[in-house]
């Protein structure tokens, strides 16, 4: 399995790019700047979202890029990343020979959503569903729990509460619920090395099964 992977400095990205570089995985990391890893197996692309060179082939490709509106400063901006530069990935990937796209998405994504960072996450879902990719893996978590280097003060609120809040979310509700990164990466380079054709979603229980698997 040769993977290509973009959003490898994100907090879920990077913990991919880990479990992928000690598994000794081929794969390619495509992002806006160095990850500062080594790995004999590692290779990187630097390059804009905007404009991607041709991409080596791969049989997966796994993409964790995504913002906040708050970081990227507005709803535009908000959109080249998690729906532009998302969508010129995997068509980036689908040229490189890529059959199995895994795309991190959020709890709640539908294209009818009146919630625009909801809508955007479901459109991009929506579009890269009919790229007719042998299989299709999308990712909806809820709270993604662990460090991040930015500051995100109301999502740093929710993460502190989330040791008390998960136990009160059961049933449908669950899915809202924090969930690790390291789990949700876990998760991930399993559903990585399946190959049975298809669309599937994975909300937070599937995730810490698939991870515990």
């Amino acid at each position: 399995m040769s993977v290509l992977l973009a959003g490898a400095t994100g907090l879920v990205g990077s913990r991919v790019l880990d479990l992928l570089c000690a598994a000794g995985t081929p794969v390619v990391a495509v992002a806006r700047r160095a990850t500062g890893k080594t790995a004999p197996a590692l290779t990187e692309v630097i390059a804009d979202f905007a404009a991607l060179p041709p991409l080596p082939k791969a049989d997966v490709a796994i993409c964790a890029l995504g913002t906040t509106i708050r970081i990227a400063g507005s709803q535009p901006a908000f959109r080249a990343v998690d729906y532009d530069a998302v969508l010129a990935f995997a068509r980036a990937a689908q040229a490189a020979g890529v059959t199995h796209f895994v795309l991190i998405s959020s709890v709640g994504a539908s294209a009818a959503s009146p919630v625009f960072y909801s809508r955007v996450k479901g459109e991009v879902e929506r579009d890269i569903g009919v790229m007719n990719f042998a299989r299709f893996d999308v990712i909806q978590p809820g709270l993604i729990l662990g460090p991040r280097p930015d500051r995100r003060p109301a999502e740093a609120m929710f993460q502190a509460a989330a040791p008390w809040l998960n136990p009160l979310l059961f049933g449908p509700a669950e899915r809202y619920g924090g969930i690790a990164a390291d789990v949700i990466a876990a998760a991930i380079v399993k559903l990585a090395k399946l190959q049975t054709p298809g669309r599937f979603v994975h909300q937070n229980g599937e995730l810490r099964k698939l991870a515990k698997a």
